[in-house]
């Protein structure tokens, strides 16, 4: 849309009045909406004139229009070249009129000429085109009530849409142990949180049956470490060396002459 310029205001002079304010006017009686020609009614003639310029704004000159639809001379208004200030809040104006002009609209103006209709509902897919999550329940159950209601499924003869029921079941068959074992780690997991969420309450539940004064005194008897120790992760020290040597060696001497008696002797070569 061709952007409308501003009417250029082609003369300095002026009825010597003083500026017009539109807000000492009635809503009514100007206009200046964005985008559209500011016109206003001359406070003197009462015919719409428009408002010319960009910045110094004027009533455009004119003349008695009533005087010359008589015969008479054209004899200029004593409103034309009339400034006039735009001392109002255009956005409010402009919501007020609109709320005006609403209210003022007869109510048969209100509604859409138009009829709409709601649109037809479309017609329900049938079992073997719906998209849902197929379970092994669900397809063995959509399979049977078929066969049941299907006059060409016939033993091991499919339709169309009974080829599709089947392999569908076939399919959630084969899915089934997977399925299976995604369930069961899911149920071990909430089991897991569970225990977590409970593990608090129990301990705090075994500590009030076997609890205060019984583990105090449980603590307090615990025995010092012994000084045969080296830590408290190792343990005491331990013999490295036999208690009574002799005996110790007469007994190895014994167990190596049986050794020997029992050896075979090497045969000469």
């Amino acid at each position: 849309m061709p952007r409308r310029r501003p009417g250029r205001v082609r003369t300095k002079n002026t009825n010597r009045r003083e500026a017009l304010k539109l807000s000492s006017m009635a809503p009514e009686d100007y206009n200046v909406r964005p985008g559209e020609v500011k016109s206003i009614a001359c406070p003197d003639c009462r015919t719409w004139r428009r408002i010319m310029g960009d910045t110094v704004l004027k009533i455009r000159e004119h003349c008695i229009s009533g005087k010359v639809a008589a015969g008479e001379k054209h004899r200029l208004c004593p409103g034309s070249d009339q400034l006039v200030v735009v001392d109002i809040d255009v956005r409010r104006w402009q919501a007020r009129q609109n709320r005006l002009l609403r209210d003022a609209m007869p109510q048969d103006n209100r509604h859409a000429a138009q009829q709409f209709y709601k649109p037809i509902p479309a017609a329900v897919a049938p079992v073997s085109r719906i998209t849902a999550e197929a379970t092994l329940e669900t397809t063995r159950q959509s399979y049977l009530a078929h066969r049941k209601g299907c006059i060409r499924c016939v033993g091991g003869q499919h339709c169309t849409d009974g080829g599709i029921l089947a392999r569908r079941y076939a399919h959630a068959l084969q899915e089934e142990p997977a399925r299976r074992e995604v369930r069961e780690q899911l149920e071990r997991q909430e089991q897991r949180a569970a225990r977590k969420l409970t593990a608090p309450a129990v301990r705090k539940a075994q500590w009030a049956k076997h609890g205060g004064e019984t583990v105090e005194q449980a603590n307090n008897r615990c025995a010092a470490r012994t000084s045969g120790s080296l830590s408290e992760f190792r343990g005491p020290d331990l013999p490295l060396l036999p208690k009574d040597v002799e005996t110790h060696e007469r007994r190895q001497a014994e167990l190596g002459k049986q050794y020997a008696r029992k050896a075979p002797a090497p045969s000469a070569v």
